[in-house]
């Protein structure tokens, strides 16, 4: 499948599968895959790391954003690095996602990360997962997916992620940190997270990544006749 010169943004829930689909999707079609959640994770991490985010989740925004303007958070071949060290494994951890929601929520913060994906999207051919890549990062994307599953599923699909990498879990615990970023995430006053109008809904609920790949290959093939 030829596909063409066009920016796919797949936004949708928490654990959804949006990174390994968009991954997936990137690999297939010679695109280069953007993970915007991992800044964010890599922020947050930064964050707690130099004391700008408390117990309670308060954020000492200006101290936050003025250290901002000197932090190098990239991708590199192992992930994602601030500077030469790779903090794939510590982005996703269960500490870092119980105060990622928060973060996202500081203009200032979306504004950073902003800033880092568009520079990635000026030559396209691209795939960027997130909550707000159609919406707010890139609204002429050609091609806008938005992802949901029901949460038991999606709080399933994390614990065991998370236990394949060793860490201990409880199935409610994460099931309540879900619904607690669903709301943060959903009720933030800046870039929301919300379904573009022109997205289009996919449920992996009971769907393999086979069936979802099935899926966008239809997708693509009806809208770019390819």
């Amino acid at each position: 499948m030829q596909v063409p010169d066009i920016i796919i943004a797949i936004d949708g829930y928490s654990s959804t599968g949006k990174s390994s689909f968009a991954k997936i999707i990137a690999n297939e079609f010679s695109f280069l895959y953007l993970d915007s959640g991992a800044l964010y994770r890599g922020v947050t991490l930064f964050a707690i790391e130099n004391g700008f985010i408390s117990e309670d989740n308060t954020i000492d925004v200006p101290a936050l954003d003025k250290a901002l303007e000197n932090l190098d958070l990239h991708f590199g071949k192992e992930g994602t690095y601030i500077g030469d060290r790779c903090i794939e494994k510590e982005i996703r951890s269960l500490a870092v996602a119980s105060k990622v929601s928060p973060i996202a929520t500081v203009a200032e913060v979306r504004a950073f990360v902003d800033r880092k994906l568009r520079e990635f999207g000026k030559n396209k051919r691209i795939v960027m997962d997130g909550r707000d890549i159609g919406t707010t990062v890139f609204p002429d994307a050609e091609l806008k997916i938005f992802m949901t599953a029901d949460p038991l599923v999606r709080a399933r699909r994390r614990a065991a992620e998370m236990e394949a990498k060793g860490d201990k879990t409880d199935l409610q615990d994460v099931l309540k940190n879900l619904q607690e970023r669903d709301y943060i995430d959903s009720h933030r006053e800046v870039s929301p997270l919300t379904q573009a109008k022109d997205a289009i809904v996919l449920d992996n609920s009971e769907m393999t990544m086979d069936d979802q790949m099935d899926w966008i290959r239809k997708i693509i093939a009806e809208r770019f006749g390819c």
